[in-house]
């Protein structure tokens, strides 16, 4: 049972939890665009690869799961996930499971504009929600919706073009400079979808930030939701945060599991205002967030190698103990291979064995 991870990054926990879920039995892959990225240092194996939107990128990463006899593909970035799942059958021909939700479960996700409907549609509530300048403006001037606000890209990710207007005149800056400024950004294509329409003005609610874990099986079946209390933030990721036990936050997460019907994890940002808990984003991939349920107790990547492989799945997979605090740090990892600048991104580059210092 080999597991890999795309667009590895700096995930280099989640190599770790897999490795020690796997017990020896199979290895744990990374690839990455990014030769300089840390967790091709600490894979058992690693591969360079062009960016998901490259023509050519499904191919090799299909010929990569093939010789590699990959049973499991776990995407870690936002803009791959709508293209891997309209070539998800393409895997599971090979052998390969990718976690991977069905486009319109995606779709629903990455548009946050359809986020917004679809919490809507399922009586959950959402911060209020404006496609455009006007129908802002309109709410504002009938009281419906008052300063600060927020604008934020409608296709997001990585916290890349939020901003925070506190009067009209900064709300009309804000909106048209966020949305200029997505031509020159790796959203540009997703906002091309609906280009008059691609940033967003939200309510904005001042409050407690929690995060969720929605857990699904495979087959998109709800089994639970790990709750934590975000305390700090650092580049747009929970930096520290504190396990609960909240019915609440996990009736919220039940119902958003059932309806949506992903597949794996659905990483949520939820807030505490006046009225209440509301949803912000819902990311149906391992998130940020997800580490600290893992320290609490939960195993998320031992379940999925079970349901892969037909093996039973302990409950205590899926249980975390409540009032746990817990904080990211930092550490150093040593890159014991250097690439050339001068390496085609189509060339795939197997990575030696690597030192870590602690």
């Amino acid at each position: 049972m080999n597991i890999l991870l795309s667009c590895s990054g700096c995930r280099n926990y989640l190599i770790d939890f897999f490795k020690t879920a796997l017990a020896g039995k199979g290895q744990v892959f990374v690839c990455d665009s990014n030769p300089d990225a840390v967790s091709l240092q600490e894979a058992d194996r690693a591969f360079i690869m062009p960016r998901s939107s490259h023509p050519e990128y499904f191919d090799r990463l299909l010929d990569l799961c093939k010789q590699n006899k990959i049973g499991l593909l776990i995407s870690l970035n936002d803009l791959e996930l709508p293209l891997l799942a309209q070539h998800r059958d393409r895997f599971l021909e090979i052998g390969t499971v990718p976690m991977i939700s069905d486009p319109a479960a995606i779709d629903i996700c990455f548009d946050k504009w359809k986020t917004f409907q679809f919490l809507k549609q399922n009586n959950i509530p959402a911060p209020k929600t404006y496609r455009s300048l006007e129908d802002a403006r309109e709410a504002i001037a009938s009281g419906e919706l008052t300063f600060p606000l927020v604008i934020k890209p409608r296709w997001g990710t990585a916290s890349i073009g939020i901003e925070y207007p506190q009067d009209d005149e900064e709300l009309e800056l804000a909106y048209t400079l966020v949305k200029k400024r997505l031509t020159r950004t790796i959203l540009a294509t997703a906002s091309s979808i609906d280009s008059d329409r691609s940033v967003l003005i939200q309510e904005r609610i001042i409050g407690g930030e929690y995060g969720l874990d929605v857990i699904n099986n495979l087959n998109g079946e709800y089994v639970t939701t790990f709750a934590k209390r975000k305390l700090s933030m650092r580049g747009g990721e929970t930096d520290c945060a504190q396990t609960t036990s909240n019915h609440q936050l996990t009736n919220i997460g039940e119902k958003i599991g059932r309806n949506l019907k992903h597949v794996g994890n659905l990483d949520c940002d939820v807030l505490s205002g006046p009225q209440g808990y509301c949803v912000l984003e819902m990311n149906p991939r391992f998130g940020g967030g997800y580490p600290f349920s893992h320290v609490a107790g939960a195993n998320l990547p031992a379940a999925l190698i079970a349901w892969v492989t037909g093996k039973p799945v302990d409950p205590n997979w899926f249980a975390i103990e409540p009032d746990l605090m817990i904080s990211k740090c930092a550490r150093l990892v040593t890159h014991t291979v250097h690439y050339s600048p001068e390496v085609s991104p189509l060339h795939v580059v197997v990575k030696a064995t690597a030192a870590v210092t602690g």
